[in-house]
Formats: C-alpha cells, sequence, structure tokens
C-alpha cells in the first residue's frame, strides 16, 4: 500500500508542475500582445458590447436578437449586447465612470459632437467600414450625415428624422380649433382661449434630446430673441412632462390637443390611434442625422465597428421598418427590400421629410447653447409654469376684451417671452446668445452653478410674470 501511496503523491506533484507551466505560459502570451492586451477576447464566454443609448428599449430589443444571429456576430465572437440609457446630461459622466462602454448610438449630434469636442470618440477605421460608410451619402438636405474631422470619420448617421408635432384631431374638433400647421400655431390666440386647461404638449429639455433639438430649431428659425417668445407663447398655451414619451401619451389619450415630438413617434401614434396624426411644419424644421459611433474607451474596438457596419448594412437598416419603430433609414435602398415594400407609407414619409425645404441649421451653435439653453429653460418655463400661465392668460384675456390694442398685445407678448434681465453683485446681465454661451461649459460641469443660475432665473421669471399680471388683470 504505501509504494502506491508514494506514486500517488507524485503524480500529484508532477500535475501541479505542468498546470503552473500552462499558467505562466498563458500569462506571458496574453502579456507579449502589444498595444492588443487590452482587448476584451471572446473566450468561452463570448464579447459583451456595451452600448450607450438614447433608443427605446423597443429598438435595444430588436438589435440585439437580429445582430446576434447575425454572421458579423459569430465572427467577432459576440455573444451580447448590454445596453444602458442614461439621461443625456450624464453621458459624460456615465462613460467615464463605466470606462469600458464600447458603442454610442442615437441621441442626435449635437450630444455626439460634445463627445467628439471631449476626445472620447474613436474615428472609423477598418477597411471593411470604410467601404460601408461610402455606401452613406455625406450629407442630406443641407444635414450633415457624418463628422468627419481631418479625413477620418467619427460618427456617421445610422437613421434620419424630422421634427414636429403629432396632433389629435378629435380634441381638435371637440374644442372646435383650427389645425396647427406652425409652430407658432402652438403658442396661437385659440388655444390660449381655453386656458388654463393646456393644449400644448411638451418635455423639458433636461431630459430629452428630441425636444431640445425641436426648441434648437425654433431659436435659430425665428432667431434667438424672438425664438424665445415663440417658445414662451407654446409653453404658456401647454404643459411641461418628464419626457418625450410622456408628452406623447397625453396627446394619445386626449389630454391635449398636440405634442409636440420627433416623426417617428408621430408615425407610430399614427398606425396606433385613429384620429392622430404628424405634422411637418413646412420650412421650419431640418433632417437630422442620428448617429452612431465608438468610443475611446471600447476594448473591443474591432468588434464595435463591426456592430457599426451591421447597424449601417441593409439587413441592420430593417429595423427601423418595424411597425414599433417606424424610423427612417438613412439608406433609401432598404425601401426596395421585400420589407421595405411593405411600409409604402413611411416611404412615403421618407420623401416628404426629404423634399421639405429644411432651415439653415449650425450645429457648432447648438452645442455651444446647449446647456445653457436647457437650465434656463427649464428654469423660467417649466419651474415657475403656473406663474407663467397666469401672466399670458392676463394678456389673453385683456386683448379678447378690448382692453389693449392688438399693438399692445404685441408688447406684452414680447414682454413676457423676451430673454430674462437680472442684477447680480451689482451687474446687469441679460440672458443674450452671447451670455449663454459665455456660461455653457461652465453649466455643463459645475453643479453648483446650475444651482445658482436656476434659482437667479426662476426668481427673475416668476417677478416678471407677476409685474405682467398685476399690470393687465381685469
Amino acid at each position: 500500500m504505501t509504494p502506491r501511496s508514494g506514486l500517488s503523491r507524485g503524480a500529484v506533484l508532477i500535475g501541479i508542475i505542468v498546470l503552473a507551466a500552462l499558467v505562466v505560459g498563458l500569462l506571458f502570451t496574453l502579456d507579449m500582445g502589444g498595444d492588443g492586451g487590452d482587448e476584451q477576447l471572446p473566450g468561452d464566454e463570448g464579447v459583451t458590447l456595451k452600448i450607450i443609448t438614447r433608443h427605446p428599449t423597443t429598438i435595444w430589443t430588436l438589435a440585439r436578437q437580429n445582430f446576434l444571429a447575425s454572421d458579423l456576430a459569430r465572427e467577432y465572437g459576440i455573444t451580447d449586447l448590454k445596453f444602458i440609457g442614461p439621461n443625456p446630461t450624464l453621458w459624460l459622466d456615465t462613460i467615464e465612470r463605466e470606462g469600458d462602454i464600447d458603442v454610442a448610438w442615437g441621441g442626435g449630434p449635437t450630444i455626439f459632437d460634445l463627445l467628439l469636442r471631449e476626445d472620447l470618440l474613436a474615428p472609423l477605421e477598418e477597411e471593411s467600414t470604410l467601404e460601408v460608410l461610402e455606401e452613406i451619402p455625406d450629407e442630406l438636405g443641407g444635414s450633415p450625415l457624418k463628422r468627419v474631422v481631418d479625413g477620418d470619420v467619427y460618427w456617421v448617421a445610422a437613421a434620419i428624422s424630422s421634427f414636429g408635432f403629432i396632433v389629435n384631431s378629435h380634441v381638435i374638433q371637440q374644442y372646435d380649433l383650427p389645425p396647427p400647421e406652425r409652430w407658432e400655431d402652438l403658442g396661437g390666440l385659440d388655444f390660449a382661449k381655453l386656458l388654463p386647461k393646456p393644449m400644448v404638449a411638451y418635455a423639458r429639455p433636461t431630459t430629452s434630446t428630441s425636444h431640445t433639438r425641436i426648441y434648437q430649431i425654433i431659436l435659430q428659425k425665428f432667431g434667438w430673441e424672438q425664438g424665445w417668445v415663440v417658445i414662451t407663447r407654446m409653453a404658456a398655451n401647454g404643459r411641461p412632462f418628464d419626457g418625450s414619451v410622456e408628452a406623447l401619451s397625453a396627446v394619445e389619450a386626449g389630454e391635449v390637443a398636440v405634442s409636440i415630438g420627433i416623426d417617428f413617434y408621430g408615425y407610430t401614434a399614427q398606425l396606433e390611434y385613429p384620429g392622430l396624426y404628424y405634422v411637418l411644419p413646412f420650412n421650419e424644421s431640418i433632417i437630422n442625422g442620428d448617429p452612431i459611433a465608438v468610443l475611446k474607451t471600447s476594448r473591443n474596438k474591432a468588434a464595435a465597428e463591426a456592430f457599426i457596419r451591421w447597424v449601417l448594412s441593409v439587413e441592420g437598416q430593417k429595423i427601423w421598418l418595424d411597425e414599433r419603430i417606424n424610423r427612417m433609414p438613412v439608406r433609401p435602398d432598404v425601401f426596395q427590400t421585400p420589407e421595405g415594400m411593405e411600409r409604402p407609407d413611411l416611404y412615403k414619409s421618407y420623401n416628404d421629410t426629404v423634399n421639405n425645404l429644411g432651415i439653415p441649421f449650425n450645429d457648432t451653435l447648438a452645442l455651444m447653447t446647449e446647456f445653457a439653453m436647457r437650465y434656463y429653460f427649464d428654469a423660467v418655463l417649466a419651474d415657475v409654469h403656473a406663474d407663467l400661465v397666469k401672466a399670458w392668460k392676463a394678456i389673453v384675456d385683456a386683448y379678447l376684451e378690448g382692453r389693449i390694442t392688438e399693438e399692445e398685445f404685441n408688447y406684452w407678448v414680447y414682454e413676457l417671452g423676451k430673454p430674462l434681465t437680472w442684477e447680480e453683485d451689482g451687474v446687469e446681465y441679460t440672458f443674450t446668445l452671447e451670455f449663454a454661451m459665455s456660461i455653457n461649459d461652465l453649466l455643463r460641469t459645475d453643479p453648483e452653478a446650475v444651482s445658482k443660475y436656476s434659482r437667479i432665473w426662476r426668481d427673475a421669471a416668476r417677478e416678471r410674470y407677476l409685474y405682467i399680471y398685476n399690470a393687465l388683470q381685469g
């Protein structure tokens, strides 16, 4: 028995030595990987791509299901997609905190240009990716579909969108209202006559990138000062919601007559709710390329680019055609597929959007004022909304009752919506375009500054609204 036991112990010892040698060899092999040492290796569990996105969960589900069944996913050992969808104001913090997010997808050009400015986007470099990029036009209707710096493409549009509003024809008929056709109509007297009942749903810009884009469009269409007047009247005729989905739900339920929104919300509402329809304001909107990009934090850059190639492929673009999504693909040839031919309604919307006369839009200017605009809007038009409605109703009532002339009405309307002026440390400031640009980065990075200016703007707005109300009440 003793010799047999000794042999067993020796075999165990030899096994331990062999195992140790294998481990050392494996570690040496991994260490020799050079720059590729940070890449996540497929292994038995495969590669999981992490994607930060503003897309809804329906898109997450379809993308995961269809992509993971693709040859590209198998080729690159990608076995799962992990989606995260933080508030747009938290994207930078989320990317830096997570440290390993691979892809950014959806949310509009402004947020992607911010990521580029913060040196968080990696150029698309794979030869097969560049070949696919050649199939995507550089611009459409005057709007860029790629962001190119020094010859390198940092983001590319995966879909296109327009911005307008969704109308509930039942509510319009119930209150005998003229169907709205332009942004100005949402702030019109016809809606104002029904106050304090709100007729327009809109989201706080701090919670919705699509509604943020609409406010930027209005500000660039009408100019900074007059743009705020148009937005203020619309806000006074309506009610702020905590997100674009909540605003859409309000018009679907008949709580309001109109909700501003991105086009595919409108197309979906048209299919699901008879009597609802989407309006693209003629010569008052833009074509928006909705980007996708690789982040510098990616540990799987080749796999991340493979996912982007799939999203831009004809097969990947088909997910936009699903009746639960109803987005317009960036590739019109998708409409020539059997699936595309089943969506003549979406193809018509695509052509209507491409042929609509859009406004000149400056993405750089939008980026330079985005955070200032968002926090100002929240403080002045959402946080003290009841005071705003009270002042606007006083103006409307005075005009309709003949107590003020049309000229005086226009004066008070401008006073209601023009950018605020306030005093700080003995110095007078006004929320001009130049001032918004000067504090934009501060508000992006400093929560204390956000609290300070939000308080200042709320107080100044409340004071203005109270003054107008007292001056005009019957």
